[in-house]
């Protein structure tokens, strides 16, 4: 468990400048103006859930006493973003958003129950 938690710690303590490069990304991915989406494996809907899933991580580990600003912002943001895409060649969805909001929501439980695991651990 030494590199688990190592890199739980790691995340824990960095989480606000790993969360703006996770936003980073995630906008310049959604926005980045394509003659064609590319051909990906999976489902467009998993790619949202996991993406937003991995973004609200980081800051559930750590909690920071304004969480639900963070939150609340990835998810206007999330939404902003859905209709902005139209305007980039892009095809903005109301079931991508819903996607979003659902990875934000079990992003947050796997990060409970990540500390949970770390609890016990120790």
């Amino acid at each position: 468990m030494g590199l688990y938690n190592q890199l739980l710690t790691w995340t824990i303590r960095y989480w606000g400048a790993i969360s703006l490069v996770l936003l980073l990304v995630i906008t310049a991915l959604s926005l980045l103006p394509l003659p064609e989406l590319p051909k990906v494996p999976g489902s467009d809907k998993t790619h949202h859930f996991v993406a937003y899933g991995l973004l609200i991580l980081p800051a559930a580990l750590r909690l920071p006493q304004y969480f639900l600003w963070v939150a609340l912002g990835f998810g206007v943001w999330s939404g902003a973003i859905e209709l902005l895409q139209p305007y980039v060649n892009r095809y903005g969805e109301w079931l991508d958003l819903i996607c979003n909001i659902g990875g934000l929501i079990c992003g947050f439980l796997l990060a409970r129950l990540l500390i949970i695991i770390k609890e016990n651990s120790s």
